[in-house]
């Protein structure tokens, strides 16, 4: 993906008539695009690995399936937290679990509450780098490592996502718009906050869905526009080949929060949903 600071407001100049541009632009937000760390970069956090999980914290696990896969560790204090709209802890480490055995057929689904313990997210006390890690549980093959670095550049909203909608209208972008947008979102996308880029439309909506009872709601309910609005990203993380992590068919594990339970740390209330091609 490319995180040039302009480069979507460009392509909307480029692309868009000068009011829907504006438009447009109105909606993009912040977001901490996480890539992998160079020698000389600061380092917020890393894919795979084992987790440093400090005493009396157990490795998560889906009751009845088995330990959660550990998938990333993040820095609350190295992140750029003043500079996204999402209210990130100032300190301590979100920790991302999820449960992806290749040898099992179950999904988290985000309609099924019975399948989410099988997604995680753990809001631990801060760790220096040389803290002890915990072993993985038997049977389970921990993913590589891999240290990550940030970059702020701002995200786009998806197409399908109602905010949009209401605020451009029905249609009302070019192909060769969408199309130069998609472009632009290629590649390995690893995201703290902003908009999430989604693999099969607007994750809110899913995640909506899932918030408002799931497989009981029709998803033509009209609550669903509104609910949607108000999950935000938390974070994204996508296949990478670098890690062995494949979700599905080159997917991408989401987790969404309402802004005041992310305010008040309450972490277990964030929702999980994933997408692939």
């Amino acid at each position: 993906m490319t995180t040039e600071p302009d480069a979507l407001r460009t392509l909307a100049r480029t692309h868009l008539p000068a009011d829907l541009a504006a438009r447009w632009t109105g909606l993009l937000r912040p977001a901490a695009h996480l890539r992998p760390a160079g020698a000389a970069d600061p380092v917020v956090g890393r894919l795979g690995g084992l987790p440093r999980l400090p005493e009396g914290t157990d490795w998560p696990v889906w009751e009845g399936r088995g330990p959660l896969g550990f998938v990333a560790e993040l820095d609350c204090a190295a992140l750029p937290g003043e500079e996204l709209d999402i209210p990130l802890p100032a300190d301590g480490r979100l920790a991302f679990f999820y449960y992806g055995d290749e040898d099992d057929d179950a999904l988290v689904d985000t309609a099924d509450p019975d399948t989410w313990a099988g997604a995680r997210v753990l809001h631990l006390p801060p760790a220096s780098a040389d803290a002890p890690v915990r072993p993985a549980p038997p049977g389970l093959t921990p993913y590589p490592e891999l240290p990550l670095t940030v970059h702020m550049a701002p995200s786009a909203p998806d197409f399908d996502l109602p905010a949009l909608t209401a605020a451009c209208g029905e249609d009302a972008f070019p192909d060769a718009f969408e199309r130069a947008i998609w472009d632009h979102q290629s590649g390995v996308a690893h995201q703290i906050g902003g908009h999430a880029q989604a693999v099969q439309g607007a994750v809110e909506i899913v995640v909506a869905h899932g918030a408002l009872g799931g497989r009981d709601v029709s998803w033509e309910d009209p609550r669903l526009e509104e609910e949607a609005g108000r999950w935000v990203l938390l974070a994204q993380f996508d296949s990478d080949e670098d890690v062995d992590m494949m979700w599905g068919d080159c997917g991408a594990l989401y987790w969404l929060i309402r802004p005041d339970d992310l305010a008040a740390g309450r972490f277990e209330k964030a929702m999980f949903t994933w997408q692939c091609c």
